[in-house]
């Protein structure tokens, strides 16, 4: 179904987002220094989450930019920092034989499948507003609440542990390498 009438505010932010998308995701994989990278991520992380908020999906546009924009990139700029950005790597030098040609082939074999996708599908269109009667009470924001608060609270509780732990383990060991390097320097 395609929709027969549109608005301008809703055209332009959808280019807004559709453009931080593409440059973002090309800035990940083409800038050499990888904070720099982490750094298109978080844009295209927000034009994701500038896309869902044009489809009244507040909810997700808010977990887009909390949960993946500042938790899991702060994940990926800490790992990082971790694994040291200063090192320098001889790229000459290939551990892989022909791992190149190998990923360009892959590459090419994963646009043309989703070319061949996107030219075989019926692209279907769903309601603009995705979060339910807001005057009901029962939107599917409530819903995601009740669910995880009661369900899924321990799941909720064990996973959050489990992060924490992570994160003090990976401190730790970051410590002790650096002290183990101060001693033999």
């Amino acid at each position: 179904m395609i929709a027969s009438s549109f608005a301008i505010p809703d055209v332009v932010t959808f280019v807004v987002a559709a453009a931080l998308v593409i440059f973002g995701a090309i800035g990940v994989i083409t800038v050499k220094n990888p904070v720099h990278s982490a750094i298109s991520l978080i844009g295209t992380l927000i034009g994701v989450a500038i896309a869902f908020i044009e489809q009244d999906a507040q909810f997700l546009a808010a977990v887009q930019v909390i949960v993946y924009a500042g938790a899991i990139v702060v994940l990926f700029l800490f790992v990082i920092m971790f694994l040291g950005v200063d090192r320098k790597e001889d790229v000459s030098i290939e551990p892989l034989v022909h791992q190149r040609s190998w990923a360009a082939a892959t590459v090419a074999l994963t646009v043309a499948s989703v070319i061949a996708l996107m030219a075989k599908s019926h692209w279907a269109t769903g309601a603009h507003r995705v979060t339910g009667n807001p005057g009901s009470g029962n939107t599917n924001v409530a819903h995601i609440g009740r669910t995880i608060f009661t369900t899924y609270l321990y799941a909720f509780e064990i996973t959050a542990g489990l992060l924490i732990i992570a994160v003090v383990g990976a401190v730790v060991l970051a410590r002790r390498s650096n002290q183990i390097a101060e001693e033999n320097a």
